[in-house]
């Protein structure tokens, strides 16, 4: 195939990780390596940047901040969840494309993200725009299709079975069997992170905490969690309990959500855990409920991060570039556990955006255990080797230091757009 010489644009989009930046830097340094890339882009929010025309020069940026965005959490270049509603949004950004000489586009982002980059490569194809399209994976939810797991999974799960672990000391301080502590972590419509909560267990300490873990995957039955909790209540100080904020009745129906939908037409969850302890305060008579809620923490706390993590979301970046330079379109790249059951590895393959735009990978449920609450070795097999090693975070009078892009201005060319 023949060279392709261009500029690349790269956006991210979708809730941030505490490694997705990691991707960004390794798709600038391969990029780098290569005389047929002239020009180096980003997107400032995601495709919102594109329509705006709002563009900043990598290349510009020192190569110490370039390193610095492998420990720093957030979207450096900005995010967004905008959904391109109309054919007029998908022209634009072909014409923002064409007037910068974009020919290698990689979005960073999860299911959503991955639909927009698909469409937006149909439409340049349809219309005989040269252009190379990549995704890069992006989510704490792990619930993407065609790769082992995804960047920023590691992380979240180090982060959570670290809290549960920390939250379970001041638990067993204050517990007289009357005590159960809730911690609600972000997963809509699969439990990944909920079920790496069982990362905090001791080997071979069945009964350390989290001692439920209530999954999206396992249909909330009320009279049968109060009678786990109050089993619990009788053997220990204290009960933890780690819940998904996509928990689900039998029906179907969260058993937190209000009216509001993002974007996408995705409802707006929160509140499991407050759910959950009105229900048992209303059936355990004396018992004492405390909901801690992560929220935004748990997906940006690189200080607790997965070096793994980290070095895999920036060979993520890397293969992306030496994908589209060896003329791969239409793909996102993959990660790949190795075969040899002794140690982990872990490779890069590419699967087709199509399969994965809008696709949900479900947690087995053979890695459930017969209980409905606890993982079995199935899962922390899988999860154990993500979240080894330690991020190495720079501080500066006690506090970390991250990276702070310039984010030197791209001149624009076309016309204003406005965006519904």
């Amino acid at each position: 195939m023949s060279e392709l010489v261009g500029n690349v644009l790269v956006g991210q989009s979708g809730g941030p990780t505490s490694v997705i930046n990691a991707s960004v830097a390794g798709i600038v340094a391969e990029a780098l390596n290569h005389e047929c890339i002239e020009e180096i882009y980003g997107t400032l929010n995601g495709v919102l940047g594109i329509l705006n025309e709002d563009l900043i020069d990598l290349a510009s940026e020192s190569q110490q901040q370039i390193r610095a965005l492998k420990h720093t959490p957030g979207a450096a270049l900005g995010t967004c969840r905008y959904k391109l509603k109309k054919q007029q949004d998908f022209e634009r950004v072909l014409e923002v494309f064409k007037a910068h000489n974009i020919r290698y586009f990689f979005y960073i982002g999860g299911n959503d993200s991955q639909d927009t980059a698909d469409k937006i490569s149909k439409l340049a194809q349809e219309q005989g725009y040269e252009l190379r399209v990549i995704g890069v994976p992006k989510t704490i939810d792990n619930d993407l299709p065609a790769t082992d797991h995804c960047p920023g999974y590691g992380s979240v799960i180090k982060y959570l079975a670290t809290t549960v672990r920390e939250v379970a000391c001041d638990s067993e301080a204050m517990g007289q069997g009357d005590l159960v502590s809730i911690i609600e972590v972000m997963g809509r419509s699969a439990g990944w992170i909920a079920a790496g909560a069982a990362l905090a267990k001791r080997r071979d300490h069945p009964h350390d905490p989290p001692h439920l873990i209530l999954l999206p995957e396992v249909s909330f039955n009320q009279e049968k969690i109060i009678e786990d909790i109050r089993r619990v209540l009788k053997r220990e100080k204290f009960c933890s309990i780690v819940v998904a904020e996509g928990l689900v009745d039998a029906d179907g129906n969260y058993v937190a959500a209000n009216a509001q939908t993002d974007a996408f037409g995705h409802a707006q969850l929160g509140g499991a855990g407050d759910a959950l302890a009105e229900i048992i305060e209303g059936s355990i008579p004396g018992v004492k409920v405390r909901v801690a809620k992560p929220g935004l923490m748990q997906r940006a706390a690189a200080h607790a991060g997965s070096k793994t993590d980290a070095d895999e979301a920036y060979l993520a970046g890397q293969k992306a570039v030496e994908a589209a330079i060896a003329g791969q379109t239409d793909k996102m790249v993959t990660l790949i556990r190795g075969d040899d059951g002794n140690q982990y590895t872990c490779e890069t393959g590419l699967a087709p955006l199509s399969e994965i735009a809008n696709g949900v990978k479900k947690l087995p449920a053979e890695w459930v255990n017969e209980d409905g609450v606890s993982m079995n070795y199935q899962f922390v097999r899988y999860a154990q080797p993500l979240i080894q090693g330690e991020t190495l975070v720079p501080h500066d009078n006690g506090l970390p230091v991250y990276a702070r892009l310039d984010k030197v201005r791209v001149d624009k060319v076309l016309p204003g757009y406005e965006t519904a």
